[in-house]
């Protein structure tokens, strides 16, 4: 019998593979919103002008570099509590019908399917920066160069729902309800590019723009949940190895920053160019039809417009960040994602006293999921950042448990 167990375990093995950072920030940035942090090297991934102000040549450096990782993996679930038990059950009375119960059982298939169909998903996501990424190069002209590559990746499994019917000799049931996986891995290679365009008195303007060169994998699996011949595991790990699709394609980000004392404001344009990328095939069922979900499947990287503020002290120790996605995007699973985050952040110039932050972010669409999360910088270098959801699902003991988590560890080098 397939059990959603072993359904969840698949998913598990193929996302660590590597969680699409486009729409989820990785890293300390999780934290502390997409606005750039000189504390945080991770916020140089976002905004394009942000690599130039990364790097202090008041101390005579020209690099900054990451070390290992940021590392950093994510898990979200549908509001299901005991969704393990709900779909055994449901096997149970497909597999045991019989000519006497087989009206009862689909009745009651029917009320489970009904009450859970529509939100049984488990996702997993996981990103790793390959080691000393990304690199900061600042010329002596005032331009600053930068070079990212990361391995990226996210699956996520869905229960569609569809239709429990006596079979055509009254003595059985038969469904179209499946178990749907959707995984995703991605190679990216940026190349940025940003310098001081104009200044007076008062402040700065910085400009950027970068290349980001993805080769990205898709994959896709159908398993009806009364197919006794194949087994939910085995057709996952098929469509990740077997029948996966890849292709490549690059998205162009721009971006701009006011930089002022104590305070800065910026935006951002990413995938201005919206590069397509090639998605796997499946053979559709009444489930999967019922769901809108096509045979065939391209991921459009859709453009997005952030814009961040922050205010700081002088010397950047204490910062109030803030950003906003202007307009939703969808990740290569079909989730929609538009972020609004707000972040303080206390960053001391001691090597031995911890750096702290503590955040908010909500995503405004899809799931409308909002995370608590907190942050230590240690020795100035080890980034620790967790993060919990604040939405919670009640498990079969009567304990409740948050609906998502994030956790990301990484070593870089101080400003």
């Amino acid at each position: 019998m397939k059990k959603i167990a072993i359904f969840s375990t698949s998913l598990l093995s193929s996302a660590v593979m590597a969680a699409m950072p486009v729409n989820q920030p990785v890293g300390s940035s999780f934290t502390l919103s997409s606005a750039p942090n000189i504390r945080a090297l991770s916020t140089a991934l976002g905004n394009p002008a942000a690599p130039f102000l990364m790097v202090n040549q008041d101390d005579n450096d020209s690099f900054r570099f990451g070390i290992l990782g940021p590392l950093s993996v994510g898990v979200e679930m549908g509001d299901v509590s005991d969704l393990d038990d709900q779909v055994e059950e449901i096997e149970d009375l497909i597999d045991n019908a019989n000519a006497t119960n087989a009206t009862a059982n689909r009745d009651r298939a029917n009320d489970i399917l009904n009450e859970i169909g529509d939100s049984a998903y488990l996702k997993i996501s996981a990103s790793m920066q390959v080691p000393f990424m990304p690199l900061i190069y600042k010329t002596k002209n005032n331009g600053a160069f930068m070079l990212d590559a990361s391995l990226s990746g996210v699956a996520k499994g869905s229960l569609l729902a569809s239709e429990v019917v006596e079979n055509g000799t009254n003595d059985g049931l038969e469904t179209d309800s499946s178990f749907y996986a959707q995984t995703a891995t991605d190679l990216q290679i940026g190349l940025g590019y940003s310098q001081s365009m104009w200044q007076n008195d008062h402040g700065m303007l910085i400009g950027g723009v970068k290349a980001n060169l993805h080769d990205i994998s898709m994959g896709r699996a159908l398993v009806k949940l009364d197919d006794e011949s194949v087994e939910a595991s085995d057709a996952i790990s098929d469509a990740i190895s077997d029948d996966a699709v890849s292709s490549t394609g690059v998205g162009i980000d721009l971006g701009a920053l006011w930089i002022s004392n104590n305070y800065h404001v910026g935006v951002t344009v990413a995938n201005i160019n919206e590069p397509e990328f090639d998605g796997a095939s499946i053979i559709s069922n009444a489930a999967s039809n019922k769901y809108n979900i096509s045979a065939t499947d391209k991921y459009v990287m859709e453009m997005q417009t952030t814009i961040d503020a922050a205010v700081s002290t002088k010397g950047k120790q204490v910062t109030l960040g803030l950003s906003y996605d202007t307009n939703e995007v969808k990740d290569a699973v079909g989730d929609e994602y538009q972020w609004a985050a707000a972040s303080l952040s206390y960053y001391g110039d001691s090597h031995f006293l911890p750096g702290i932050r503590v955040g908010y972010r909500q995503n405004m669409v899809g799931t409308e999921l909002s995370y608590a999360s907190l942050g230590l910088t240690f020795l100035k270098r080890l980034n620790i950042d967790l993060a919990v959801a604040l939405d919670t699902v009640t498990d079969e003991d009567g304990d409740e448990l948050p609906r998502g988590g994030y956790f990301s560890i990484g070593y870089d080098t101080a400003f």
